[in-house]
């Protein structure tokens, strides 16, 4: 089974909001340099960005802004610290999964 068109194009406009430094949710925020000095922080809210996303039983999208915003604020909180995430996030929320196989199986 391979991702939804409607899952990529929220992850394609997520990633590229993010790495361009125009996400309008973070303006204001200084936190490019993340990518090159502390990738761990960038890491962290695209786990909470594929963690919260939920999808219908035909893969499209069905809270592409709030998974968004759960991300965002993870950076927000990251570089601003007295910035609340509310509601605090939730175990599932934050788990870092496990990373496939160095081999692919197709």
């Amino acid at each position: 089974m391979k991702l939804s068109n409607s899952f990529s194009g929220a992850l394609r406009t997520f990633a590229y909001f993010i790495a361009s430094g125009t996400h309008y949710q973070l303006e204001g925020v200084n936190y490019l340099e993340l990518f090159g000095e502390e990738p761990s922080a960038i890491e962290q809210a695209f786990a909470i960005y594929a963690n919260v996303m939920e999808l219908d039983s035909e893969g499209n999208v069905l809270n592409a802004k709030y998974a968004e915003k759960r991300a965002v604020d993870y950076i927000r909180s990251y570089c601003e610290p007295g910035f609340e995430v509310e509601p605090p996030y939730e175990d599932w929320e934050i788990e870092l999964h496990g990373a496939p196989s160095l081999i692919d199986k197709i």
